[in-house]
């Protein structure tokens, strides 16, 4: 590949506005100096026809041996469906999701087991996408080992590919498209330097301790700062990770209470010690409106997340009503609330169109703590899927253990007490190490075993530092 073709295709890049400069709010919360919307390529095709070109000669030149092609869902798609045209190869098509009719397959195509799959991607920043294609792909028993992407954002993408196995041939690096674009004087230096410390200071992988060695932590034992910065996290999740990596805790206290000044109470001893206070306001024998208010107001002092455990779960009219008018008008208080999936996906869009413009965010309940609950098997994954489909405003889940590879989505767990068991009434009790270390989930949910304590003070730390050390200990077994 000739350096005057690809500096010619970054400048032709830059006349569509597939890359532009300024500031740019990111799914994550975080401003970007920088952004690519390679989608726009498809409106002009002998820049998409070059493309594809180019992609495949990196490949070739790699030395890549493959018998199919499948493009990362959706951008991707026409770039495959270029390259496996004009050179015949067999294509391969990944659903995001399976149909719920005939074959109710993810992967579409002839599927030869044993074969070795090239996968096609525009934009790698942190490499999830490619890793979940390849996930789906290697289920049906194909070998993936290399992907080719037109743009590596050099945010740590290339070598979590590596670990896993998979090689990426990139035909533009950020670092050679500021170059081309600089020298050009598209660009001027301050902008270039920007993007350069942006780059540096948001890679989404993270070293090993011992610094000894190439490779990183797969997508799973990223620290939560570091899932705070991924582009795909929700602003809220990212916030309430940042929370946890800046106070070192991942503990919430259920403050289940019955009278205001308790609540209060507790929010004023225990916030600094938690990330989040879930709170029961419908059993609450006198609360007003300044209760939320003072609530809010020691939210912000400490430093910590509100979230009202409503568990929502009517149609979306009625839910929608139920957030943010009342008695309680939860919306104007509450950074995070709860729903069933039971109501369909219109429980989703009632309580989003009210919570979604004040930046809030929702947990869907996948699985329970108690006894004899229904909520598990297809119905979890039922629930995984919905969340999926809805991420602008379901940041994570209510659930036992963890449910979701996706980085950003946020498990929280009911149910700890320092020892496992039960307590009568149908409540099963997991340790902070075996919820956070063994089952993966990020935040421990606390009532009884800091409520029921004389000291509640010191309950709350033993609880904080035992959550703290399973999430410290988790990331020390993956290193």
């Amino acid at each position: 590949m000739d350096d005057t073709s690809l500096d010619s295709l970054i400048l032709k890049l830059h006349d569509i506005q597939a890359v532009k400069f300024g500031t740019f709010k990111l799914k994550s919360g975080l401003s970007s100096p920088i952004y690519f919307d390679l989608r726009v390529i498809v409106s002009h095709p002998a820049l998409m026809n070059q493309v594809a070109d180019l992609l495949h000669k990196k490949s070739e030149e790699a030395g890549v041996q493959f018998d199919s092609v499948c493009g990362v869902p959706y951008t991707a798609l026409p770039l495959a469906t270029i390259i496996c045209s004009s050179k015949q190869y067999p294509m391969l098509i990944r659903r995001k999701e399976a149909k719920d009719y005939g074959t109710k397959r993810l992967i579409e195509g002839t599927i030869r087991p044993g074969d070795r799959c090239l996968i096609v991607e525009d934009v790698v920043t942190s490499g999830s996408s490619v890793l979940e294609t390849a996930e789906v792909l290697e289920k049906e028993g194909l070998k993936i080992t290399d992907a080719v992407v037109l743009m590596d954002r050099e945010q740590g993408g290339s070598t979590r590919l590596a670990d896993s196995g998979i090689t990426l041939h990139s035909v533009i690096s950020i670092s050679r498209l500021l170059e081309v674009l600089l020298k050009a004087g598209r660009i001027d230096t301050d902008t270039a330097q920007s993007v350069k410390r942006f780059v540096q200071d948001n890679n989404t992988y993270i070293l090993k301790k011992n610094g000894s060695s190439a490779a990183k932590k797969s997508c799973g034992e990223l620290s939560y700062g570091a899932r705070a910065g991924l582009p795909d996290t929700h602003p809220l999740a990212a916030r309430l990770m940042q929370i946890m990596e800046d106070k070192k805790t991942n503990l919430c206290v259920s403050a289940d209470v019955t009278h205001s000044k308790e609540l209060l109470d507790i929010a004023v001893t225990l916030g600094p010690l938690i990330c989040v206070l879930k709170t029961h306001v419908d059993i609450l024998e006198d609360f007003t409106a300044d209760v939320a208010s003072n609530l809010k107001e020691l939210a912000k002092k400490h430093n910590f997340l509100i979230f009202e455990d409503r568990k929502f779960a009517d149609i979306g009219n009625t839910v929608k009503h139920q957030y943010e008018g009342g008695l309680y008008r939860i919306s104007s208080w509450a950074h995070i609330i709860n729903a069933h999936a039971l109501p369909g996906p219109g429980v989703l869009q009632g309580l989003g169109g009210v919570g979604n413009p004040l930046g809030h965010g929702c947990l869907l309940i996948a699985q329970m703590s108690s006894q004899g609950s229904l909520a598990t098997g297809d119905y979890t994954q039922a629930v995984v899927k919905m969340a999926e489909d809805h991420s602008d405003f379901v940041f994570g889940f209510i659930s036992g253990s963890k449910i979701s590879e996706k980085p950003g989505m946020v498990h929280m767990t009911p149910g700890v007490q320092m020892q496992t068991g039960g307590d009568g009434l149908g409540q099963q009790y997991s340790s902070p190490e075996d919820v956070i270390c063994t089952k993966g989930s990020d935040i421990i949910i606390v009532g009884r075993g800091i409520l029921g304590s004389p000291d509640r003070l010191r309950a709350a730390g033993e609880y904080r530092t035992a959550g703290w050390e399973a999430y410290l200990k988790r990331l020390s077994l993956a290193s």
